[in-house]
């Protein structure tokens, strides 16, 4: 089954997991010492995550190790940046409305 990524970020362990991963690669086991779950509920996660291709395997050994998928995080900032600019436009009209009325006040 092909999964969507808002759907793998929806969960906030997964989350969680992604902002782990983020700066440095690390073995399930690494991963799962951050959480009270069971290795086998952070491998779940990992699949899902590498499912959507969030996350992606490197195998040195006979260790996997999980890193970010830079790439693919672009897809989720693409979206998030339609209401970026939504809210940047709410908050100058906003600023320009404060503006005014502090000069009216004077």
């Amino acid at each position: 089954m092909r999964r969507d990524i808002f759907q793998a970020i929806a969960d906030p362990t997964r989350r969680a997991i992604i902002t782990l991963i983020a700066l440095q690669a690390m073995t399930p086991n690494a991963i799962a010492e951050h959480f009270d779950s069971t290795r086998q509920a952070v491998s779940k996660h990992l699949r899902i995550l590498t499912e959507c291709e969030l996350v992606k395997q490197e195998y040195q050994g006979r260790e996997i190790y999980y890193s970010l998928e830079i790439e693919k995080m672009k897809e989720i900032d693409k979206w998030l940046d339609q209401f970026r600019k939504i809210w940047e436009t709410k908050f100058n009209q906003l600023d320009k409305l404060l503006a005014t009325l502090k000069k009216q006040k004077k």
